[in-house]
C-alpha cells in the first residue's frame, strides 16, 4: 500500500467536511470544557451511520457466538482499518483530545471487553459501546506506578465468598470523570503472594456503584478536549460477573496479557494521531509561509523557512509510510509486535512534537497565540510522548524485543 484507496479519500473527504462544519466552529467550547467530546462524536457516528453498522456489527457477532460459530476473519476487520486511520488522522489534526476519547472508549474499553469477556458480558455491554451510547474508560496507571504499571500497582481485590472487594485507586484515566463503563485491572490479595508477583485480575464496573467515586477532570497543558481524571474504590463488592472472563484462569493468561495486547493497539494508535497533528501543522505552516510577508517578500522565500518545512514533509512522509506498513501487515495477518509498536509510537510522537514546535517558530510571535492554531497543536502533540506509556519507556521495550530475536536466531 503506497497511498489511500479512492474509498479511503472518499472518506477523508466526507471527514474534512463534518470537521469544517461541526468540529472547527466549535473548538472553543472543547478546548475550554464547556463542550465534552461525547455529544459530538455521537454526531459524527450518526452522520456517517458508524453507530448503525457498530450495532449491526455487534449483534452478528453475538449470534454466531451463540451458534457456536468461529469469529469473523481478520480480512473482515482489516478492510476497514485504512478507514479507520483515515478518520483518526484527519480528526487528530482538529481534536487530539477528542480522539483520545473516542480511542479509549472503543479501542481499550469495548476492545478488552470483545476481546476477553464472556458472552453475557458481552451481550451486556459491547453494543452500548461499541456505538458510543456509553462510554468507557480504561483504569491500570496509578500515583505511584505508571511505567512500572504491573509491578507497582498498588489496587487490590481480595475475595469475599463469592464476591471480590476492590479497594485502591487510579490516575491520568482518559474519560475516568464521565464514563458509564469502567475497565479497572486489580491485584488478588491472596494473603500469601508476594505484592509484585500476585495475580493481576480485570473487572468491568459501571458508574454509581457503591463505594466507587468518579473524581473531576484534571486541568491539563493539552488534550483539553478529552476529560481526564482519578478513580476512587472504597470496598466495592463486586460479583464474579464482573470479572472479565469470569474465571481467575483466563486462557490467553492473567490481566498483564491483557494489557499488553491493549499497550501494542494504543501506541500503533498514536502513529495515526501524530500522522494528522503533522499534516495540520504542514498545512498551515505552508499556507502562512505564503501569506506572511517580511522585507518585501513571502517568507517562504527564505532558505531557513524552506528548511522548516522540507523537514516537515519528511517527518510526514516517514509517518505515513509507518502507518500504511502497519496497514499492509494487518492486511496479511502479521500485525507489529510489542516491539515494533513502540518503535512506531517513539519515533512518530518525536516527529509529532518537533514539527509542531517548528511550526510555532515558523509563525514567530503569532504561533504563540491561540488563534493561530499551532500552539494547541504543539501542546497536543507533546501528549503523545508522555501517554500510551512515555517515550523512555518505549526505548525498553524496543531493546527488549531486538535483544530477544537476537538470542532467538542464534
Amino acid at each position: 500500500m503506497f497511498e489511500w484507496s479512492e474509498t479511503d479519500l472518499m472518506i477523508r473527504d466526507a471527514v474534512r467536511g463534518f470537521v469544517d462544519k461541526e468540529l472547527r466552529p466549535r473548538l472553543d467550547e472543547l478546548e475550554s470544557g464547556e463542550l465534552p467530546p461525547y455529544p459530538v462524536i455521537r454526531k459524527l457516528f450518526a452522520q456517517f451511520g458508524i453507530d448503525a453498522m457498530s450495532d449491526e456489527a455487534v449483534r452478528k457477532s453475538l449470534a454466531r457466538e451463540r451458534a457456536g460459530e468461529s469469529a469473523a476473519g481478520a480480512s473482515e476487520e482489516n478492510s476497514q482499518d485504512s478507514m479507520m486511520a483515515v478518520l483518526i488522522s484527519e480528526l487528530s489534526g482538529v481534536s487530539l483530545g477528542l480522539v483520545s476519547a473516542l480511542g479509549v472508549s472503543l479501542g481499550l474499553g469495548a476492545a478488552t471487553i470483545r476481546a476477553r469477556g464472556t458472552l453475557a458480558q458481552k451481550e451486556r455491554w459491547l453494543a452500548d459501546l461499541m456505538t458510543m451510547r456509553k462510554v468507557a474508560s480504561w483504569a491500570i496507571t496509578e500515583p505511584d506506578s505508571g511505567s512500572d504499571a504491573f509491578g507497582g500497582m498498588q489496587t487490590t481485590v481480595r475475595r469475599d465468598g463469592d464476591d471480590y472487594i476492590l479497594n485502591g485507586q487510579k490516575t491520568f484515566i482518559t474519560n475516568g470523570p464521565y464514563a458509564d463503563v469502567v475497565i479497572v485491572y486489580a491485584k488478588l490479595d491472596d494473603g500469601t503472594t508476594a505484592k509484585r508477583d500476585r495475580k493481576v485480575l480485570t473487572f468491568v464496573l459501571d458508574s454509581g456503584m457503591p463505594g466507587f467515586t468518579q473524581g473531576k477532570p484534571f486541568k491539563k497543558m493539552g488534550l483539553h478536549a478529552s476529560p481526564t481524571g482519578q478513580l476512587f474504590f472504597d470496598d466495592v463488592r463486586l460479583g464474579r460477573d464482573r470479572l472479565l472472563g469470569e474465571t481467575e484462569e483466563h486462557s490467553s493468561g492473567d490481566g498483564r496479557e491483557s494489557a499488553r495486547s491493549s499497550f501494542t493497539a494504543e501506541r500503533v494508535g498514536v502513529a495515526f494521531q501524530a500522522l494528522g497533528i503533522i499534516e495540520e501543522c504542514l498545512r498551515l505552516s505552508v499556507d502562512y509561509a505564503r501569506a506572511r510577508t517580511l522585507w518585501g517578500q513571502e517568507i517562504g522565500r527564505f532558505q531557513l523557512i524552506q528548511l522548516k518545512l522540507a523537514k516537515m514533509e519528511v517527518a510526514r512522509i516517514n509517518v505515513r509510510n509507518m502507518v500504511f506498513s502497519t496497514l499492509e501487515r494487518g492486511r496479511a495477518g502479521k500485525p507489529p509486535s510489542l516491539a515494533e509498536a513502540s518503535a512506531m509510537k517513539l519515533y512518530a510522537s518525536e516527529a509529532a512534537t518537533d514539527v509542531a514546535m517548528d511550526a510555532i517558530q515558523l509563525f514567530g510571535g503569532n504561533g504563540y497565540m491561540q488563534e493561530y492554531r499551532v500552539e494547541q497543536l504543539a501542546r497536543d502533540a507533546k501528549s503523545l510522548m508522555i501517554y500510551a506509556g512515555s517515550n523512555e519507556i518505549q526505548v525498553t521495550h524496543i531493546a527488549k524485543g531486538l535483544l530477544a530475536d537476537s538470542a532467538t536466531k542464534r
